[in-house]
């Protein structure tokens, strides 16, 4: 798959709720930094490790908030990095803007950063 590719199936694997096709995408040891994180969990200082980790942290989300969607609205893209907009949105929540980079290796993200506007 190229990046692109592997940010659209990212964006459908997450709205769909399907944690397995999502963890495909990532590295055994793929990080993952997010705003949320911080907030939520605060001993992480928003940086997670690792698909296990990465397992806990989807699940729970997808728990609490069963109506969460993603809406894309850009997605740019070369060999090693993509560089995603979409709009969050939950039900009963004001909608946010989103930019996330997927850093991508040998077909599979290495890392993701989500950055909140």
């Amino acid at each position: 798959m190229t990046p692109k590719e592997i940010a659209r199936k990212w964006l459908q694997a997450f709205n769909e709720h399907n944690l397995e096709d999502l963890l495909a995408l990532y590295d055994d040891h793929a990080e993952h930094f997010s705003p949320k994180l911080k907030i939520r969990k605060p001993e992480t200082r928003g940086l997670i490790k690792g698909k296990v980790s990465m397992r806990l942290w989807w699940q729970d989300a997808f728990d609490r908030l069963p109506d969460l969607t993603y809406r894309e609205l850009t997605i740019t893209a070369n060999n090693e990095r993509v560089f995603m907009e979409y709009t969050r949105i939950v039900p009963g929540e004001e909608n946010m803007n989103v930019a996330e980079v997927l850093e991508i290796k040998n077909g599979l993200i290495t890392a993701s950063r989500v950055y909140h506007g």
